[in-house]
């Protein structure tokens, strides 16, 4: 059974590097969207396990839809995918819920590495865990 994953990110290769890096056969649905406005009208018709989420986008940003996600008290893990490194944005998206950060552009295997972390996926074989 695979997940249903929300990759938001303002940038198209961005998105589409985000979504190479997803297992083989994790994903069941995969939505894509530019900003965080479209992202949270996702998560209001959808279930959504996963949201892979850029910080700086127009219309509504990353940490927008992080404090929106913890207002709503919506039950989907996030992890952040941005250039915006510092370790006080890190600390910021990690006390608004965020489940990790990963650096932009994405080195192969980091969001692998992060799904085994959180048990996500099975280590070294990088089988889709058993969804609960």
């Amino acid at each position: 059974m695979g997940f249903n994953i929300l990759i938001c990110d303002d940038s198209s290769l961005a998105r589409k590097m985000a979504r190479n890096n997803l297992p083989d056969g994790f994903a069941e649905t995969i939505y894509e969207v530019s900003n965080g406005m479209d992202a949270l009208e996702v998560l209001a018709h959808h279930t959504i396990d996963l949201v892979l989420l850029d910080l700086t986008m127009p219309v509504l940003d990353g940490l927008g839809v992080l404090s929106e996600i913890k207002r709503r008290q919506l039950e989907v893990f996030v992890i952040v995918i941005s250039g915006d490194i510092q370790p006080l944005m890190q600390e910021k998206v990690m006390s608004l819920g965020a489940l990790s950060f990963i650096e932009k552009p994405i080195k192969r295997n980091a969001l692998k590495t992060i799904l085994c972390r959180f048990g996500f996926i099975l280590p070294d074989t990088y089988q889709t865990a058993i969804a609960v």
